[in-house]
């Protein structure tokens, strides 16, 4: 298992002065700095020879944008946890990073002690986010439609109810009982589920619905 002197970090950032203040920054608390990168491309050359534990990561800069470095480091050592620090705190940001294979997303507002546990965090394979931009992260998914209600979007309400019930392998005098319906109504909602589903018959409509999602009880 890898401890906390054991992590070594390659700093990636284009602005010298802030590379230096960070790596004393994160030397203090004990974290093993071996190298700086100025650029993306560097950053990747030097994952790639030095294979450390963490490349802590800024988004944008000159000549090859952190997104890429990001990516071409994670897939080509997926070992390398990769520790995003920047300013840029929207949300294609955010996504875009985790989308590449960051582990971890931290503000350059955060303090040394938390970037310094957030990188071993990183290390230890943990995914690690800032408070801002764990909300965001926590709002973005809660905020995200339910699939089971936007599948099959040709279908109306009271065809979505009954398309479930047959999914859960329910007869139509079944689902006539459940929904209070006449079991003529029932078999007219099903002739149209079949017609705007484009199936044949009730086992086709059964394997689609469940692949959408729908037939949990």
């Amino acid at each position: 298992m890898t401890t906390a002197d054991d992590v070594r970090v390659i700093i990636t950032d284009d602005h010298p002065m802030y590379r230096q203040g960070l790596r004393a920054l994160l030397e203090a608390l004990d974290v093993n700095v071996v190298a700086e990168a100025g650029s993306g491309p560097e950053a990747v050359r030097m994952a790639a020879e030095l294979q450390p534990e963490v490349v802590v990561m800024d988004l944008h800069m000159p000549g090859g944008n952190g997104i890429e470095a990001t990516r071409t480091i994670t897939r080509t050592s997926p070992r390398i946890g990769v520790l995003v620090l920047t300013m840029f705190r929207d949300d294609d940001s955010v996504f875009a990073a985790m989308r590449a294979g960051a582990r971890g997303y931290l503000l350059k507002e955060s303090g040394a002690e938390e970037i310094a546990r957030a990188v071993r965090a990183v290390a230890a394979g943990e995914a690690i986010y800032g408070p801002e931009i764990a909300r965001r992260v926590l709002t973005y998914f809660a905020d995200m439609p339910d699939p089971k209600q936007t599948a099959f979007p040709e279908l109306t309400d009271r065809e979505r109810e009954v398309l479930q019930l047959i999914a859960q392998g329910r007869s139509n005098s079944d689902i006539a009982q459940t929904l209070f319906l006449s079991p003529k109504t029932v078999r007219n909602h099903v002739s149209n589920i079949f017609m705007k589903l484009h199936v044949a018959d009730r086992a086709q409509a059964i394997v689609l619905a469940r692949e959408a999602g729908l037939g949990g009880v």
